[in-house]
């Protein structure tokens, strides 16, 4: 239950955008921002891009964007659509004929820049096949392929340019009466993308996907984006986001839901909060987490667990989550139910026994919700 009306200081104001649709998934408005990641298979491998979608989709990724460099992977994107659980979003580029297929094919959503497929008439033809197939369009501006007339005027990628860039690609969508669209302005410079995104965000009322392109590796690139997208999200800026690491798709998604969990934003799972461990640790904190993490990947409903090692801080944290354990003497511990003791269990039995109260919490949430609906 939220408690934000005697916590203001915990509100966040998002940014008002209107909205479209990415197949079923509603994208700016009033709805949940949504996670996003990208395969990394070769599309044509359809059973091994496949895999990795529902595999995403498992860990929580509302759309996943598919790159379609070639005719024959536009061939096997229909396949992929087909077989997806989630909307798909057709990676394109330069090549006007690979959007007209990929829409065909039933992707959910274009990601191109209309400036930069050819003239006007190969533009029209690729709006007027995103328009026929119910299919939005993502413009994806990026600092490092801003157009060469506005590196000559600017010098080099800064927030005017890429803004410029993107109001550049809007008017030509809106000139053609189509409106269906997101954008994003992204770079992998933290400064430069806050800056952007601020400015885009002020010049337009389109959706917004966020993003720290070529963040780098799983732990530098986690906190890259972390620093870049938190923020925007504080703000109140972002519709969709996508965490970029050189790292799994899962991944992606993982850190993405743990940045909108931290701000309030999206609740998914299991919130672990747990002590870094210290000398007065009543069992082995870090192997505890390590192997909770992992045991309840399976469960999807939000609510909180805290598993701190000793009694300092324990009782206070276990008072905000829905199941604690706070590490005792002599082998065992206290176990918190909804905010109070309940009991103690040895160290021995703690992790099944922590296991067996979080998936029967959660039985009770669901029943909860279900017979609320």
């Amino acid at each position: 239950m939220s408690l934000n009306h005697v916590r203001p200081w915990r509100d966040i104001y998002r940014r008002k955008s209107r909205q479209i649709m990415v197949g079923d998934v509603p994208v700016g408005g009033d709805a949940p921002i949504a996670v996003q990641t990208m395969t990394n298979t070769l599309t044509t491998d359809v059973a091994a891009t496949v895999a990795q979608v529902q595999a995403a989709a498992e860990a929580g990724a509302d759309i996943v964007r598919v790159s379609v460099p070639d005719e024959a992977s536009s061939k096997a994107l229909n396949e992929i659509v087909r077989e997806s659980p989630v909307p798909i979003v057709a990676d394109i580029h330069f090549h006007y004929r690979r959007g007209i297929e990929a829409a065909e094919a039933g992707a959910a959503c274009l990601r191109i820049n209309p400036g930069n497929i050819g003239d006007e008439k190969r533009v029209k033809e690729v709006i007027k096949a995103a328009r026929d197939h119910n299919c939005s369009i993502r413009i994806g501006v990026n600092a490092g392929s801003l157009e060469k007339h506005l590196l000559e005027k600017y010098g080099e990628p800064c927030p005017e340019a890429m803004v410029e860039s993107g109001l550049e690609h809007i008017r030509i969508l809106e000139d053609n009466d189509f409106h269906e669209f997101k954008i994003s302005v992204k770079a992998s410079d933290v400064f430069l993308s806050a800056a952007a995104y601020q400015g885009i965000a002020e010049a337009t009322d389109a959706p917004i996907h966020l993003g720290i392109t070529e963040a780098g590796g799983l732990v530098s690139g986690t906190i890259k984006s972390a620093i870049g997208l938190g923020n925007l999200l504080w703000m109140g800026i972002g519709d969709t986001i996508r965490v970029s690491l050189s790292a799994d798709p899962v991944e992606e998604v993982k850190v993405g839901f743990e940045i909108l969990k931290s701000l309030g934003l999206r609740h998914r799972g299991v919130n672990i909060i747990s002590c870094p461990s210290c000398a007065r640790q009543g069992f082995d904190v870090i192997k505890t987490v390590e192997v909770l993490e992992h045991r309840l990947e399976h469960i999807k409903t939000p609510m909180s667990l805290s598993i701190i090692g000793c009694v300092v801080n324990g009782p206070g944290e276990a008072l905000m989550t829905d199941v604690g354990f706070t590490g005792g003497g002599a082998g065992s511990g206290m176990v918190y139910l909804a905010g109070k003791a309940s009991h103690k269990m040895s160290n021995e039995k703690m992790i099944d026994h922590i296991v067996e109260e979080v998936e029967k919490k959660a039985a009770e949430l669901d029943a909860v919700q279900a017979a609320a609906e």
